[in-house]
């Protein structure tokens, strides 16, 4: 498995921690919801969910339709990268939604 590849894992694996993440944040969310029936909580419910489409397409496009992206170090990083932030922000926002 050459160094592009092995990046492309990185993102996919990354994106599917950020699906676990951002399943323990709805399932706070919809709850609360359920309880105050608030419009920034169904916004951070909407948000969940849009993430995670947007993380599941991310999947798809890694595994399934790898000409997306060039066939380059460069932009592996840049996509491992991405999902690499996105998974710290969501550590950050889970842990103070979990506090």
């Amino acid at each position: 498995m050459d160094s592009v590849q092995s990046l492309l894992l990185i993102a996919v694996v990354l994106s599917g921690l950020n699906l676990l993440l951002l399943g323990a944040l709805a399932a706070v969310w919809v709850r609360n919801y359920r309880t105050f029936r608030n419009r920034q909580v169904l916004a951070l419910c909407c948000f969940a969910v849009l993430l995670a489409g947007e993380n599941l397409a991310a999947i798809a496009f890694h595994l399934g339709m790898g000409m997306l992206y060039a066939d380059t170090v460069g932009s592996a990083v840049v996509a491992a990268g991405l999902r690499g932030l996105q998974f710290v922000a969501l550590c950050f926002l889970t842990w103070a939604t979990l506090r």
